[in-house]
């Protein structure tokens, strides 16, 4: 049976607490990759990361760009940035290499994990365009006269992609979960405490047509409100399941989809890397999904 939450709360305290409630419970199905984890696996995971991204110097406060399209990793990397306290900056996997630069420099943007590419956009000569000093640079050590504030680009490989090696400058996703070993669960526990529910953790960028985009600042207290309450006029229960094909740079798919899931111990369905109709009906059958997101965004 749903049980209320506390929603003057941190995105990384709910976590835990819905795991101690739900925790053998299914949290996130990505039907396309085939990767199922509950509560509790995926909450080992994000704490993985967490301490991983602490070791490689992501500081509580600092921004972190997130250039993904619809992967387990994506919604990993929202937990794990917010138990440390870090600003999730979500960049839309459409963005051009001038849109890029914009929200990295805007942003004050400390570190970027990206993909390799999506369609017909190649993120990795993208980034080495904007960051010409990437290339030549130790992973952790960027020093980019353009983008001052970024030291760490971290590269997620894509079964779908043909290039897997990790490239010149930037650690691997691999990396990052093995660095988790120098940090420990104490060190983490502890700046997850110095969080509060007031702190600024996700900056999205939005505008109209015309004038570059703004940095819209949200807090845990918000997404998890927002979270909250979006599931609440669903009538979620820990008993569903609901496919997400919309992006998660978008509050749809981040705050309204993943963060109303968590709040309601609900199952995260992603049919695909992106919105594939066919493949967003083949999950909603196969995982026996009630609920659905979908709008025009899904293009």
């Amino acid at each position: 049976m749903f049980e209320t939450i506390e929603l003057k709360n941190t995105i990384g305290d709910l976590l835990d607490s819905q795991t101690e409630r739900y925790g053998d419970r299914e949290a996130l199905v990505h039907v396309e990759a085939g990767t199922r984890l509950t509560y509790r696996e995926f909450k080992a995971e994000c704490d993985r990361v967490a301490r991983g991204l602490m070791a490689v110097g992501i500081d509580k406060g600092q921004h972190v760009g997130i250039w993904v399209t619809n992967y387990l990793e994506w919604v990993v990397a929202q937990f794990a940035t917010a138990k440390i306290g870090a600003v999730l900056v979500t960049v839309n996997p459409s963005y051009r290499t001038h849109e890029l630069e914009y929200v990295l420099k805007q942003s004050e943007a400390n570190a970027l994990i990206l993909i390799g590419q999506f369609r017909t956009s190649d993120y990795v000569s993208m980034a080495n365009e904007v960051i010409v000093e990437l290339k030549d640079s130790a992973p952790g050590e960027l020093r980019s006269s353009k983008l001052p504030y970024l030291r760490n680009v971290i590269f997620i490989p894509q079964p779908s992609a043909p290039e897997t090696k990790t490239p010149d400058g930037m650690w691997s996703w691999q990396d990052i979960r093995e660095k988790s070993a120098e940090v420990s669960e104490t060190e983490l526990v502890r700046r997850q405490a110095s969080c509060h529910p007031d702190d600024t953790i996700n900056i999205q960028y939005t505008s109209g047509t015309t004038g570059n985009p703004k940095g819209a600042m949200l807090t845990h207290y918000n997404l998890v409100a927002n979270g909250y309450y979006t599931g609440e006029g669903m009538k979620f229960t820990e008993e569903d399941r609901l496919c997400i094909p919309v992006p998660f740079y978008h509050c749809f798919g981040c705050a309204l989809g993943n963060l109303a899931c968590v709040t309601h111990g609900s199952t995260i369905v992603i049919p695909s890397e992106y919105f594939e109709p066919l493949k967003s009906l083949e999950a909603v059958q196969k995982e026996s999904v009630r609920l659905c997101r979908g709008s025009r965004l899904c293009s």
